[in-house]
């Protein structure tokens, strides 16, 4: 309404996605569930089992509850597709050690893929999980202790709600001397990549997703 600049989540990206017939999409991470004991699951999950559509991405952000957001896509019916792996990516690092669904090695395997669920009428979207380029990776004991520090930096400073996911990638950084931000747009400009070779397989076999919402 006021002409601002802005960016959109996921699920946002879906639904806008969805309503221009759009069937491919990137991103760098979905949203998923939160840490803690608090249920805090972000809308894009609800929003990827329910529109079809293929999401290409690295996984979840690394500052959330891998193993429970797993988890919740598998409960609700959401294809985790492994890009040339076997396991999902941890964002940041290449491997979180949670299966996916199926292995494409592929664009046309990932269109045959998305080409099945539309055959069997399934809602919700094929997530395609591709690792950070081997050269941009940061190690998952790397995230993991700049996460801690960063986590109880928040604490102490009580920074929580919508403030702390934008404080913790920030202050991860900062405390990996930016190596995470240039693994997010390593990894940003390899799914849009990935992401493009799908369309084009999609075009090629003539396939459509489908937009049933």
């Amino acid at each position: 309404a006021n002409q601002w600049d802005g960016a959109t989540t996921v699920a946002t990206t879906l639904w806008v996605a969805a309503n221009a017939s759009i069937g491919v999409f990137a991103t760098g991470g979905i949203g998923g569930v939160h840490r803690g004991d608090l249920p805090d699951v972000s809308a894009d999950l609800p929003e990827l089992a329910r529109i079809p559509m293929i999401v290409v991405c690295s996984g979840a952000k690394s500052i959330l509850d891998l193993p429970a957001t797993r988890e919740w896509v598998e409960t609700y019916g959401v294809t985790v597709v492994g890009y040339q792996c076997d396991e999902m990516p941890a964002f940041y690092a290449r491997s979180s050690g949670l299966p996916v669904d199926a292995r494409a090695d592929s664009a046309e395997d990932v269109a045959k893929i998305a080409r099945a669920r539309r055959e069997l009428d399934m809602q919700g979207a094929v997530l395609v999980t591709v690792p950070v380029p081997a050269e941009a990776e940061v190690p998952a004991e790397t995230v993991q202790g700049a996460l801690d520090k960063a986590l109880k930096d928040a604490k102490r400073k009580s920074i929580a709600g919508r403030e702390l996911t934008p404080y913790l990638l920030t202050r991860l950084a900062e405390l990996t001397d930016g190596a995470t931000l240039k693994a997010n747009v390593a990894l940003l400009e390899n799914n849009a990549r990935v992401a493009t070779q799908i369309a084009q397989a999609l075009v090629k076999k003539r396939e459509a997703i489908g937009f049933k919402r």
